[in-house]
């Protein structure tokens, strides 16, 4: 994530600029953060766990979303990998603020605001149950529940992940399935 504009920017002209630009940004605290591209095994886990999510959701009043959603917490607006939504708003269809399961696939690059910004921003958000982050260099899934009090539980390969809050339990391999990194090599060899 790099720094596109230093100086403040109110909430209106972000979400005005938003509908126009090319590139993605995430406001945090005033200051508005480009987002850069991804990498094939960061698409490929978040494709696997949409296409998770919105087949068990099919039917139901959770909805799942990609990554060009934002999600709002007080004057932030980021766009999460993955998330769940079971209230969206269509008075606002840019934006939700009521996401149950918000899903962030971690690199190097993300990391750090993954698990420092992001983290304390998720938690203030009321519908929020569970914050998942899955490393794509390695075989690492970390759930944080609010059911837990926000302590986090990682799964591996060989284990089962659920979901609580929609009820899915799933294999760690089909949250990787064509993830190409040591773990999941070793792991099919």
């Amino acid at each position: 994530m790099l720094r596109a504009k230093p100086s403040n920017i109110s909430e209106e002209d972000y979400l005005q600029g938003e509908l126009t630009s090319e590139v993605k940004h995430e406001l945090i605290e005033g200051s508005v953060f480009a987002m850069t591209g991804a990498s094939a095994n960061h698409e490929r886990i978040c494709l696997n766990i949409s296409r998770k999510f919105g087949n068990h959701l099919e039917g139901s009043p959770y909805e799942p979303f990609g990554s060009d959603m934002k999600v709002k917490t007080g004057s932030n607006y980021f766009y999460p990998d993955v998330i769940v939504d079971c209230n969206f708003d269509e008075a606002q269809p840019y934006y939700t603020e009521t996401p149950i399961i918000i899903v962030e696939v971690v690199s190097k690059t993300t990391r750090k605001t993954d698990e420092t910004i992001k983290l304390m921003s998720y938690f203030n958000i009321p519908s929020l149950q569970e914050y998942v982050l899955i490393e794509q260099d390695y075989v690492d899934i970390q759930i944080i529940r609010r059911s837990d009090a926000w302590l986090p539980k990682h799964y591996f390969l060989g284990d089962q992940v659920t979901f609580e809050s929609i009820n899915l339990t799933i294999p760690v391999e089909a949250i990787y399935y064509r993830v190409h990194n040591e773990d999941m090599l070793e792991f099919l060899s």
